[in-house]
């Protein structure tokens, strides 16, 4: 035989050579493995590599949609030959092993004793994703095969069913990231021979390979999420990293100084930062804290509560002291839910210096600590109009209170408390009749905001460590 002969025939046409344990690394070099163990030994190591640190795992392998296609086509041509016959009416009763299923039979067991740990449904993952572009060629030639049959079966009218080549081809993909075990049954009716119908007039056709399959192996994590609530002590500090052009505005954010502390720690490749809404720059975030999650990608450990405690102590002795946090701890993604249900319906305090055009009375105090749950409607603020649509909203102000301030008769402490998403530096000076009513009105004079402090954020999530 010849050596171009031995390599058309060295790779199963079914399979692409995946169950021969055949394939192309990412430097297009030709992997042989002899069998199921000498495979999970290649996995294993990447795994032990990565470091990561694990009580179980979970596998997903993603095919060629070409192998599903191969499959099909395979029942399709025994449907022909022997669908009369007893013995294979039983067998078509129950679901064929794909080669997808049958990898996974092979190496999961061997996988299991390599690792020292039981395959479940968990959050580490090891994934193999094959491909093959000229697997993707041979579909796009079936496709168009299989909607000319449909084409001709419509056309004579001879009570034969119609084949509904989307469901059956497109539908086959195999690439969904988010769930790898619907890819099989995306193609495969409860009876696998039903979907074997768009083949028929195919005939058996399936083409030989001489290329086996790319494979790609990763190891990877869910994300990992860390909680609490955080305290900003500066009025130079921004909630994320804030860039114009090229220019940093303010000296650091909420988002890198807690994350830059966590992701080490986690052994992460990156991270992400949510918060419940957020501040101004030149706002101070005090009292209780705002809730916030630290969302860490692949992290190759799950701190401990003493690191996590570790964690909390770096933050909070910073020597800047822009930034502290509170009650921080590893939750779930409920965590996330539990967030994000509590900020459309949150209440937030604040502590503001507001100066008048005029002096402060006695009756200016009693007019304002009288107004309880006050109906406003604002419309998007000015400073904001150019990355916000233009909308007016309906917003409450719950209670109000005025302090004077010793030594002076237009400043004063306003202390409220409002429905989340209320404008308080418009509510205060009004926006040019946009905020209506707001303090300035109420108070029937000129009315500017100096400082704003935020004192607390009434939320259920993340109160204790």
């Amino acid at each position: 035989m010849s050596p171009a002969a031995e390599v058309e025939s060295e790779f199963c046409s079914v399979c692409l050579g995946i169950l021969q344990f055949k394939w192309r690394d990412d430097k297009e070099t030709l992997v042989k493995k002899e069998s199921p163990n000498d495979m999970t030994e290649l996995i294993a190591e990447t795994v032990k590599q990565e470091g990561h640190q694990i009580d179980s795992f979970s596998l997903e392998v993603s095919v060629p949609q070409a192998i599903l296609e191969n499959e099909l086509a395979i029942l399709s041509d025994m449907k022909s030959k022997y669908g009369s016959e007893l013995w294979f009416q039983e067998k078509s009763r129950s679901e064929p092993i794909s080669v997808k299923d049958a990898l996974k039979f092979s190496i999961v067991k061997p996988l299991e004793s390599l690792l020292g740990i039981k395959s479940s449904i968990d959050s580490f993952r090891i994934r193999l994703t094959y491909t093959s572009t000229k697997a993707s060629k041979m579909v796009q030639n079936s496709r168009g095969r299989i909607k000319d049959c449909k084409r001709q079966k419509t056309d004579t009218n001879n009570g034969l069913h119609s084949i509904n080549d989307e469901s059956i081809v497109a539908g086959a993909e195999c690439s969904d990231q988010s769930n790898i075990e619907t890819n099989a049954a995306a193609v495969r009716p409860s009876n696998g021979l039903q979907a074997c119908d768009a083949f028929e007039c195919l005939g058996f056709s399936i083409e030989k390979v001489n290329e086996p399959c790319h494979l790609e192996l990763q190891c990877y994590r869910t994300p990992i999420y860390l909680g609490g609530r955080y305290l900003k002590f500066s009025r130079s500090v921004s909630q994320t990293c804030w860039i114009i052009g090229e220019e940093r505005m303010g000296e650091a954010s909420v988002e890198e100084i807690i994350g830059s502390n966590i992701l080490p720690m986690c052994k992460g490749d990156n991270y992400k930062f949510h918060a419940a809404g957020r501040e101004d720059i030149d706002v101070r975030m005090l009292g209780s804290g705002r809730p916030f999650l630290v969302e860490i990608q692949n992290a190759r450990q799950i701190p401990s509560e003493a690191i996590v405690k570790e964690i909390e102590t770096r933050i909070n002795g910073l020597e800047n002291k822009l930034v502290g946090v509170k009650n921080l701890k590893v939750v779930g993604s409920e965590g996330w839910t539990l967030m994000r249900e509590g900020e459309s319906e949150k209440q937030k305090q604040y502590a503001a210096v507001v100066w008048i055009s005029r002096p402060l009375d006695d009756e200016d105090l009693k007019t304002i600590s009288s107004l309880k749950d006050m109906q406003i409607m604002q419309k998007t603020p000015i400073r904001v109009l150019h990355r916000r649509s233009p909308l007016e909203r309906e917003k409450l102000i719950h209670w109000m209170k005025i302090e004077r301030i010793a030594g002076s008769s237009q400043y004063f402490l306003l202390y409220l408390c409002t429905q989340a998403g209320t404008y308080i530096k418009e509510f205060v000076h009004g926006d040019l009749g946009r905020t209506h009513p707001s303090v300035g009105s109420i108070l029937g004079c000129r009315a500017e905001i100096m400082q704003l402090d935020v004192t607390d954020v009434k939320m259920d999530c993340f109160l204790t460590g």
